[in-house]
């Protein structure tokens, strides 16, 4: 099958210096992709459609993917609602609208797996989407989301634009934040164990029961899915035009505490604290139509956790890590 980009294209990684735009670039080159474009914010202001404007007709890409986001946890969504809402939808717009009339021939728009109902049947499937009420801890990044993929599909419907959109599942990996109270599950849990682990603690204490269920999938095996979709999917017109990206398989959080505690070398007990909330019982991607179309995810998850507690002690020691 001929890829739908080449080596020849002028590709923009918006987002860059994220997690996953990180992921994504990394992915590009190890695919023999060269000519990447970035731009970190003190030289692109995506808040500024002017500047958006001038960049891309000076810099003239070809490609797109849209990684750049205002993100941050249940506190940051529940004081700055305002701000979520209205920074992403800026960065989408400006971005994809300016990429279309600009003659960009391809785009990849990054959504998340919070765009899909709180109470969506399990696995969530696309067709969720828009079926029942948000998450509200997270609705106002979610709306902002949702309003992304709709502006793909509606430049699609339209104007022909050739852009899709991917919606990935709980992401780990080089780059995450491990900010004690601002991070996700995962890099909070790897903090707190490693920290626990350098102390000799005998117990540590996590949240809940332990019950739930969650899917978890390294950064690096995103950033080829990225390339992967890029290269071969060309939804029909009729056709869904984004797509989930996971592993397809789930753990209890207390299996995901336990094997973090092995990563980080913690030999003490864990203690779960019932009083404290468990959130949705379970969250889990179907991923069967990337999966029909040739892609799966290949880093398993005690292996990537090894991976991404050694890089986080390395950057601890060299004080690069974000706690």
């Amino acid at each position: 099958m001929r890829a739908l980009i080449t080596p020849a294209d002028r590709i923009f990684v918006a987002g860059h210096r994220g997690m996953a735009g990180s992921a994504i670039c990394r992915a590009l080159q190890h695919g023999g992709y060269s000519q990447i474009l970035t731009a970190s914010r003190t030289e692109l202001d995506l808040l500024n459609p002017q500047a958006v404007e001038r960049w891309f007709a000076e810099q003239r890409p070809s490609v797109v993917v849209l990684a750049a986001a205002k993100v941050g946890g249940i506190h940051a969504n529940a004081t700055y609602p305002a701000d979520f809402l209205l920074q992403n939808l800026k960065i989408q717009t400006h971005v994809i609208e300016t990429a279309w009339r600009s003659g960009v021939r391809r785009l990849l728009f990054l959504g998340s797996s919070c765009i899909y109902p709180k109470l969506a049947e399990q696995p969530i499937r696309e067709e969720a989407l828009l079926t029942g009420a948000l998450e509200p801890t997270n609705e106002w990044y979610a709306i902002a989301k949702i309003t992304g993929i709709k502006l793909c599909a509606a430049l699609r419907q339209q104007h022909s634009f050739d852009a899709i959109s991917l919606m990935p599942t709980n992401l780990y990996g080089p780059g995450d934040n491990y900010h004690p109270t601002n991070s996700h599950v995962l890099p909070a849990l790897i903090r707190r164990f490693h920290e626990a682990a350098e102390r000799g603690d005998a117990s540590v204490t996590c949240w809940g029961t332990g019950t739930p269920l969650r899917e978890f999938l390294h950064v690096d095996d995103l950033g080829e899915a990225c390339v992967f979709a890029l290269e071969h999917w060309q939804p029909d017109a009729d056709q869904l035009q984004h797509l989930n990206v996971g592993t397809g398989v789930d753990l209890t959080i207390r299996e995901l505490a336990e094997a973090v505690a092995e990563a980080t070398g913690f030999r003490g007990t864990i203690a779960w604290d019932a009083s404290k909330p468990d959130g949705t019982p379970k969250k889990q991607l179907d991923v069967s139509r990337l999966a029909a179309l040739g892609w799966r995810a290949r880093i398993p998850l005690r292996e990537g956790l090894h991976d991404t507690v050694r890089l986080f002690r390395e950057q601890l020691d060299q004080q690069l890590v974000r706690l």
